[in-house]
């Protein structure tokens, strides 16, 4: 269900004052009228329910009709290690991985990437990433706040990662065009993580050397069968898929504690 994304909450009247390129979206490519209401995802996260006051030559005035929900249990945070692809393909992973709810997107650099970290800041892209993901949380009705974090080395990225798992009990798996290990998703999320990182390659895979080093601090390596996947194809079949293990996460051990 498509749902509009408010840059900021409402006023203390309950009221939101659409202008510029959100007023296009729901005036024009939406064809929203005054007496409509929509949904709308606040800063938050939260969702509520807007009813459009009037609609101007270049403002869309609305107002709260349902009170914002209070929070509630989500999926568990998802964070996306992505090597740098070349060309728009770093379009489209950012794209499906808003869609998909994807926490945080972090762009590095690994052995096999060929992009240059200084090309990657100095483009500009991250203005349109953010973009993208807006248009991809409207369309698919997300209320996860994907972000894309700034681009690292690979020794800054590992680093980041310390980092998270000294907050909190995550789950870090690395998808490698080699069986390194016998594991599989349901082995490595057995342990109830409070999150979960998914590493990924650039078009050439993770060398050797560099999948050693995510494997000696804590991340479990994991080769998908037999087909090699496209960088961006891995990013969304590796997400999709720890996200349908978690969210069945009570279906499958139910069975596994049956068959035991």
């Amino acid at each position: 269900m498509k749902k509009f994304i408010l840059n900021s909450p409402p006023d203390s009247g309950g009221m939101v004052h659409l202008t510029g390129k959100d007023f296009h979206y729901l005036a024009r490519v939406r064809r929203i009228k005054a007496g409509s209401v929509f949904t709308a995802v606040l800063p938050n996260g939260n969702e509520t329910e807007l009813m459009v006051i009037s609609v101007d030559d270049d403002i869309l005035k609305a107002a709260v009709t349902v009170a914002p929900d209070r929070d509630s249990p989500s999926f568990i945070p998802l964070y996306l290690f992505q090597a740098l692809p070349k060309g728009a393909k770093m379009d489209l992973i950012v794209r499906q991985a808003a869609e998909a709810g994807i926490l945080e997107i972090v762009p590095f650099v690994s052995e096999y990437t060929q992009v240059k970290r200084n090309a990657v800041d100095a483009s500009g892209k991250a203005k349109r990433w953010e973009r993208i993901i807006k248009e991809a949380r409207q369309q698919s009705g997300s209320t996860v706040q994907t972000t894309v974090g700034e681009t690292l080395c690979i020794d800054e990225i590992l680093d980041y990662w310390d980092k998270l798992k000294n907050e909190r009990q995550g789950a870090g798996i690395i998808l490698h065009q080699d069986p390194l290990a016998p594991g599989s998703f349901h082995d490595y999320l057995d342990n109830d993580p409070e999150f979960a990182v998914l590493a990924i390659g650039p078009e050439g895979g993770f060398s050797r050397t560099e999948a050693d080093r995510f494997v000696a601090r804590g991340f479990k390596p994991l080769c998908m069968g037999k087909n090699v996947l496209r960088t961006e194809t891995a990013a969304l079949y590796g997400a999709a898929a720890i996200q349908i293990i978690i969210s069945e996460r009570e279906t499958w051990l139910l069975k596994k504690n049956l068959n035991q």
